[in-house]
């Protein structure tokens, strides 16, 4: 048997004009992700990575704070691959290209819009970021709302399902660590579970940054593996003040 672990990438910063880089509480999450894991014995056979600056640094910071607690061990970390199918789909997109295409077509978003719009530079603009994000995401889902720059949700589907598919082949005994992002997490958990696609959005807004989600897997002939969701955004080894959803 083998085992797969996704971790979220730590805290990004959305809601400024660079959105892909970990902020200060980002980088902390994601070195306790490292000591957590050399903590319990866990050496990894493959690491990998998706594109984005947010995902390779919690990795790079993750491997640098287990060796760090760890450095008798026999070897650090393997080197972490990129794998361009373990990024997250377009936030920006959805937000900068979808949302006004979708306010002309639908008055409930418009308004939903215009309520984020007024509390964006609020203390509490989380709390009508996310109603408004989730009725886009539906939205974009469904392919009520689309553009050629922005990657649909199919084209998505099938490139998380392929990656976790080759990462699931991989031979036994192998010790796999993947730092990617929310809905690539909440797709991977619903393909395991072989849930409706609604459910992977639903599984997304849940997931925690610098949270660890495990399966248990075993590679066999084409869709002969068996795949087992054992833990989902565990967050035990984040004390109270480094846990965050966004």
């Amino acid at each position: 048997m083998s085992e797969l672990i996704l971790i979220r990438h730590g805290q990004a910063t959305p809601f400024e004009a660079d959105t892909d880089r970990l902020s200060p509480l980002g980088e902390q999450q994601a070195r306790a992700v490292g000591l957590a894991l050399s903590a319990e014995g866990f050496t990894p056979t493959h690491v990998v990575h998706g594109p984005l600056v947010r995902q390779r640094r919690t990795a790079q910071l993750a491997a640098g704070a287990a060796h760090f607690a760890d450095a008798d061990a026999p070897a650090p970390w393997p080197e972490a691959v990129e794998d361009a199918r373990l990024a997250e789909y377009d936030g920006d997109g959805l937000i900068r290209t979808l949302a006004p295409l979708l306010v002309t077509q639908d008055t409930g978003f418009a308004a939903s819009m215009e309520q984020f719009q007024e509390r964006r530079n609020a203390p509490d603009r989380n709390r009508a970021f996310q109603p408004m994000l989730e009725h886009l995401a539906g939205a974009w889902q469904e392919g009520s709302v689309t553009h050629p720059g922005v990657e649909g949700w199919s084209a998505f589907r099938s490139r998380v399902q392929a990656a976790l598919a080759e990462l699931t082949r991989l031979p036994s005994g192998s010790f796999v660590l993947a730092f990617t992002s929310g809905g690539v997490i909440g797709l991977m958990v619903a393909l395991a579970l072989d849930a409706p696609d609604a459910a992977a959005l639903r599984l997304n807004w849940r997931v925690r940054n610098g949270s660890l989600t495990r399966f248990t897997f075993s590679a066999g002939l084409p869709g002969s593996g068996r795949l087992s969701l054992d833990s989902f955004n565990e967050v035990a080894h984040l004390p109270p003040e480094l846990r965050s959803w966004r």
